[in-house]
């Protein structure tokens, strides 16, 4: 080790760069991806990693597993799987509320050992809102264990999340950087982690259950469904009223006003349908949709507020729909919920930039952003990870919007094209992929396209939708930081740190105390730099401090990445981000609830990995 103590310019390049990563990604200036763009450009410009391995990263096996993942996983929505869990839970609950948490915590747990986190968080929320409605159980008391239990699941396969998706590549990379005499570094199977996924999942199931329980909040746990919108919506946020037909006469002031400039007319009710000459009624029609003579506008409120409006802009009011009746109809269209995820490419734009009623065909109505409901300007307000938007659309145009993946449709509503009838199929393709998985002959990553390659031959999922399941953000951040683990690794910048760490060290440290360090060094570095992040910088790190002191490598590498999930306090867990909205906690409660689960985490994992190896 004594080489790896000069620091060298490739070192101080490479923890410069790590550093600079650290505080982009701290102070979202930038967008995460493209952070990692540029940190893969300034590798391959400074000549830390190869120009003809610059790229690897991108046919990786690891890229490969997480893009296969999020394709299975929506091929097995596809087939309503879910929606029939939802029934299953209900029925086996029998109406007994510790059983019903117990039960979908556990399957969403599962659920998480062979998809995507974020992905299952995705399918859960309607689930969730769907068994919140029928039971009266709080939304807020399901989704926050529902999130915990899938970050938990994670740990149950090497597919479960996209740290232990990645740790394979880094292991295998590792063996070319270690010193002679070290043994090969061998990839782990696919059920390696399972013992240790159980007793995490068990352990929030237990947390939960005893503890964590009583720390939930229960109000606004009313839940969203199109037969009990109205009480909600008008609760929540203020959303009140009936729809009416005004019809605009000649001497209406509205007249050659475009909808945009009606709706910012004081007192003006909700604007939410419009039917012009021989035109077709539309609902939520865009902002520069022009009011002529004979418009009929579909406004919704209080009867006293639209009747006012009505008087003041000469309009005639009719409170039976002849115009708008079908469009209404509350099994075609209604008002719902949606959270805005991490990944989403709504971030940082207002509903008028974003043109949301002319290219979705979707009306926002309101805001919901840190328990603080906004109703005022909300057209102007620039959206954030984690907002709740109040919605007003027809059902299949909130299916569309919801397969961008910019949105998570909170509200259980009549969804899009569902395929029941291949759901056998689906399973069984599933299951022969699992197999698959387990067989040592055939890397995770094949195994995994020939599922995908299965689900698109019987029809499952088309190819559209299977690229429309991709998520790309998490793809580009992944590969485009995989290079710098490799120039952390062959620098020498790694086996450095790791170097001067055992150094300062008193005596015989014991391995434990070692790992407990990295394991929360890891979930400190996850809060700041993602849970990909923090992965690729700290298992070279994490191999050579094990091989400086006289550990086990595969054993610290593998607490590395379990310990990069371990965050259930901020958003910068995707899945704890989609829930902030809908389940209304503050960053203290979700710190007051996380933290011990954080800790009680760590020291299993430790615990476990030490047993293992």
């Amino acid at each position: 080790m004594e080489t790896a103590l000069t620091l060298t310019t490739d070192m101080k390049l490479v923890l410069g760069l790590v550093g600079f990563t650290m505080v982009m990604f701290l102070f979202e200036r930038i967008r995460a991806d493209v952070v990692a763009l540029v940190v893969l450009v300034l590798l391959g410009l400074s000549g830390l990693v190869e120009p003809d391995e610059l790229f690897n990263g991108f046919s990786g096996n690891a890229v490969i597993s997480i893009i296969a993942t999020m394709i299975l996983g929506a091929g097995l929505d596809r087939t309503g799987a879910l929606n029939r869990l939802a029934g299953w839970l209900l029925r086996r609950a029998k109406g007994v509320e510790s059983r019903l948490l117990l039960l979908t915590t556990a399957v969403a747990g599962l659920n998480s050992s062979f998809m995507q986190n974020p992905s299952v968080m995705a399918l859960y929320m309607p689930v969730a809102a769907r068994l919140s409605s029928r039971t009266g159980l709080s939304l807020p008391r399901l989704l926050l264990p529902i999130a915990a239990a899938i970050v938990m699941g994670g740990a149950l396969t090497m597919v479960g999340n996209s740290p232990l998706i990645l740790l394979n590549d880094l292991l295998l990379a590792a063996n070319s950087n270690l010193p002679s005499g070290a043994a090969t570094l061998e990839p782990l199977k696919m059920f390696a982690p399972l013992p240790i996924g159980l007793v995490l999942l068990g352990a929030s199931l237990i947390y939960f259950h005893f503890f964590g329980d009583k720390q939930l909040r229960d109000e606004g746990g009313e839940s969203v469904t199109p037969a009990r919108t109205q009480s909600y919506f008008a609760k929540t946020y203020g959303i009140d009223g009936d729809v009416y037909e005004l019809t605009v006469t000649a001497d209406s002031p509205l007249v050659g006003m475009s909808l945009g400039e009606a709706e910012g007319l004081r007192g003006a009710p909700l604007l939410l349908a419009l039917k012009s000459g021989s035109e077709e009624a539309k609902l939520s029609p865009s902002a520069d949709a022009r009011i002529w003579v004979g418009s009929v506008l579909g406004a919704m409120g209080p009867r006293q507020q639209v009747t006012d409006f009505a008087q003041n802009n000469l309009l005639r009011m009719a409170s039976r729909l002849r115009n708008f009746a079908d469009l209404f109809n509350p099994s075609r269209a209604g008002i719902s919920e949606a959270v805005v995820p991490a990944t989403s490419k709504f971030i940082g734009k207002t509903a008028s930039d974003l043109q949301l009623r002319k290219q979705y065909g979707i009306s926002l109505l309101a805001v919901n952003r840190d328990k603080a409901v906004r109703r005022e300007n909300v057209r102007d307000m620039a959206l954030r990870a984690g907002d709740m938007l109040v919605l007003h659309s027809i059902w299949t145009d909130l299916a569309e919007a919801a397969e961008t993946k910019d949105l998570v449709v909170v509200t259980d509503y009549p969804k899009g094209e569902q395929r029941p009838h291949k759901l056998k199929i689906a399973l069984a393709i599933f299951a022969v992929t699992m197999l698959l998985a387990l067989s040592s002959r055939l890397p995770v990553s094949i195994a995994l396209m020939t599922g995908v390659a299965g689900m698109l031959i019987a029809g499952v999922i088309n190819i559209d939708e299977a690229y429309d399941a991709i998520n790309w953000k998490t793809v580009f951040l992944m590969a485009s930081l995989i290079p710098l683990g490799w120039a952390m690794d062959s620098s020498g910048a790694a086996a450095w740190i790791a170097a001067h760490t055992v150094e300062r060290l008193p005596g015989e440290t014991p391995t434990w105390v070692l790992e407990l360090a990295i394991g929360l060094l890891t979930t400190t570095f996850s809060l700041v730099i993602s849970h990909v992040g923090a992965t690729i910088v700290v298992v070279p790190l994490a191999i050579n401090l094990a091989l400086a002191a006289g550990g086990n490598p595969t054993a610290f590498a593998l607490v590395v990445a379990l310990s990069a999930s371990n965050n259930f306090m901020t958003a910068s867990n995707p899945v704890i981000s989609m829930i902030t909205g809908p389940a209304g906690y503050t960053n203290r409660e979700l710190w007051r609830i996380g933290a011990p689960l954080s800790f009680v985490y760590t020291l299993l994992i430790v615990a476990m990995v030490n047993l293992m190896f």
